[in-house]
Parts: structure tokens; C-alpha cells; sequence
């Protein structure tokens, strides 16, 4: 697993710009919601560490991860974002349901990057247990929701710098 190389909260401070100036939406799944709460308040507390200002962070709520790629859609289309972090947290039980909702959001994720003039970021744990999740949700392996405000102020950034090119 690349988290046993990487805490998912470790990142050089120095490589992160100024997140003054960014509007940044977070989607979150009701489903598995002490995992994607703690997701949420990574993510909240990077964003403001890094300089966004606690009004540009909108954050609104969906019931299941499968929603998430919809109200990610919406948010873009009608927030004047500059990005959008998807949070949330599916664990493999004993049918394909997992499969089809992490590939559901995957792809519908990726789909969103590709017709959207903003990032969006995903923060979707996919894992076999639940305690796979809380070691992702601010346990042993960081909190996901750290690396995806990162993520996002990065990507803000790198949107606005290849404008200028």
C-alpha cells in the first residue's frame, strides 16, 4: 500500500501556495460519516492553515459516496469554486456492491476533470475493513482529507499559473 511509504498528512509546507485568494467546495457522504467527518475536518483545518479563509470553504452533504460525483456537478456549477474535494468512504462487504460504487465514482470523477475548468479532487477511501479507514482518517497512515486540501490549493494553482502561459 503507498500509505505504508507516505502519510497521507505529511507535505512540505514550503511546495504549498498561498490559498488567500481560493473558493474551494467539499462534497461529503453521510455514508460512514464518523470516517468521512474526520475526513472533513482534515481537510478543513489544512485549507485554513495554508491561508483559505474559512468563508471560501463551502461544504455540503450527500447520503451515499455513489452521490458524491452529482453533488460534486452541481457544486461546480453553481458555487463560483475554484475546485471541489469529494470526501467519502466505502468498505468492501461481501457482495460487488463496493466495485461498482468505487468504480461508479471514480470514474465519474475523472469524467467531471475532463469537462470542467476546475480540479476535482478525490477523496474517496476504498478499503477492505473499517479499521483501514480510521487509519486513513487522521490515524497511523493521516488523514486523506489533509492530502486532498493539498491537493486542491496545488491544483488551483497549477490551473492558474498555465492561464498565464
Amino acid at each position: 500500500m503507498a500509505t505504508e511509504y507516505h502519510n497521507l498528512s505529511s507535505y512540505d509546507p514550503t511546495k504549498v501556495p498561498n490559498g488567500s485568494d481560493m473558493r474551494i467546495g467539499i462534497v461529503v457522504s453521510e455514508w460512514n460519516e464518523e470516517i468521512t467527518n474526520a475526513l472533513l475536518k482534515g481537510a478543513f483545518q489544512t485549507l485554513t492553515k495554508n491561508g483559505v479563509v474559512p468563508e471560501n470553504i463551502l461544504v455540503d452533504y450527500v447520503p451515499g459516496s455513489f452521490e458524491l460525483t452529482f453533488g460534486a456537478k452541481h457544486m461546480a456549477e453553481n458555487k463560483n469554486i475554484d475546485a471541489v474535494i469529494i470526501l467519502g468512504c466505502v468498505v468492501r462487504g461481501g457482495t460487488p456492491h463496493f466495485d461498482y460504487v468505487c468504480s461508479g465514482v471514480t470514474q465519474g470523477i475523472t469524467h467531471l476533470n475532463t469537462i470542467y475548468d476546475i480540479p476535482f479532487i478525490f477523496g474517496l477511501l476504498t478499503t477492505d475493513d473499517m479499521q483501514q479507514a480510521i487509519d486513513r482518517a487522521g490515524g497511523i497512515h493521516g488523514n486523506k482529507g489533509d492530502e486532498c486540501a493539498i491537493t486542491a490549493i496545488k491544483m488551483i494553482d497549477f490551473y492558474r499559473r498555465n492561464l498565464e502561459e
